[in-house]
C-alpha cells in the first residue's frame, strides 16, 4: 500500500474508491469472509475557517459531535489534518472523524469508519454491536503480526474498541508513528494511510 498524498479527498470521490479497492487495502486474517460494509453518517460539517490549533480542531470536532449528540474524546495532529474519536454519552467510542487544516470542514474518517462500523458505518448492521469475535487481545496479535510482514520496526499499542473494528496507534520505540485497525469479525487489517507524519495528540477524560 502507498500512503495517500496531499490533503484529504472529497468524501464522495473517497467512498467510490475504498468500495472498488477494499480487498487490496486489507489483509485478513480470519475465514477471508466480507467486513461488514460501510452507513450513513458521511456527509459532516461545513468547516469555520482554517483549523490551525488543537484548539480550533477541538471546537471543530465539537461541531460534528454536538448535532450527532456525542462528545470528543482523542484529538490527534497529522502533517495532512487532524483526527479525533467521538464518544457516546456513556463514554464508549463511537465513531471517528477527520477535520481539514484548510476549511475546518469535518467528515467521518474514511476506512475503517465508513466500511466497518456496525452502528454508524455506510452499511450498519443491527444486532452486530456487541460482543466481538476478536478480542482486544486477539487484535493486538494481529496487528504485531501485520506490521512485522508491512511495517518493520513497528508494534501496536492497546486497542481502542469501535462498533465492529478496533483502532490501534503504531509505535516506534513506544513513540506514535500512526494508526491501524482490526476488524473484530474478520480479523482484517486496514493501515491509516492517509493521516501523514504524527505530530501532537491531546485525550479528554472519559473514553472506554
Amino acid at each position: 500500500m502507498t500512503a495517500l498524498r496531499g490533503r484529504w479527498p472529497p468524501v464522495a470521490v473517497l467512498v467510490a474508491a475504498v468500495a472498488m479497492l477494499v480487498a487490496s487495502l486489507v489483509w485478513v486474517a480470519g475465514d477471508g469472509s466480507a467486513p461488514p460494509g460501510p452507513t450513513t453518517r458521511t456527509a459532516g460539517v461545513p468547516g469555520e475557517g482554517p483549523v490551525r490549533t488543537m484548539d480550533d480542531a477541538d471546537r471543530a470536532a465539537e461541531r460534528f459531535a454536538d448535532q450527532e449528540g456525542l462528545r470528543v474524546g482523542e484529538v490527534m495532529q497529522f502533517s495532512n489534518g487532524y483526527y479525533a474519536q467521538l464518544l457516546a454519552p456513556d463514554g464508549s467510542r463511537a465513531t471517528e472523524v477527520l477535520i481539514d487544516p484548510d476549511s475546518g470542514t469535518v467528515q467521518i474518517e474514511f476506512g475503517p469508519a465508513m466500511m466497518w462500523n456496525t452502528a454508524s458505518g455506510m452499511m450498519p448492521a443491527p444486532g452486530r454491536t456487541g460482543t466481538a469475535a476478536i478480542g482486544p487481545d486477539q487484535a493486538v496479535r494481529i496487528a504485531d503480526q501485520w506490521l512485522s510482514e508491512h511495517r518493520t520496526g513497528l508494534h501496536a499499542a492497546e486497542p481502542d474498541r469501535f462498533p465492529g473494528y478496533y483502532t490501534l496507534h503504531t509505535l516506534r520505540d513506544d513513540h506514535i508513528v500512526g494508526m491501524l485497525s482490526v476488524n473484530a469479525t474478520t480479523g482484517a487489517v486496514w493501515y491509516h494511510t492517509w493521516h501523514g507524519r504524527f505530530l501532537q495528540m491531546r485525550e479528554h477524560l472519559g473514553g472506554a
